[in-house]
């Protein structure tokens, strides 16, 4: 993987991972609203997993494989 590749997985893994605190700001505030919309979040609790999961892979792309 070149230089290019690995800069360009940080950025995407920065921009998702405040993406990810900031749904995590939203369903905490959506929780403890006098009448939460569950179907609202319903779908930012999936968000946040399709992103974790997406951290995940590209955390994993810029980790070298240790040949052991």
């Amino acid at each position: 993987m070149t230089d290019q590749d690995n800069n360009e997985f940080a950025l995407e893994l920065a921009r998702l991972q405040q993406e990810h605190r900031d749904l995590d700001v939203a369903i905490e505030a959506l929780q403890h609203s006098p009448a939460p919309d569950l179907l609202r979040l319903q779908r930012l609790k999936k968000r946040k997993l399709q992103l974790r999961d997406r951290i995940s892979f590209i955390e994993d792309q810029i980790t070298p494989d240790i040949i052991a």
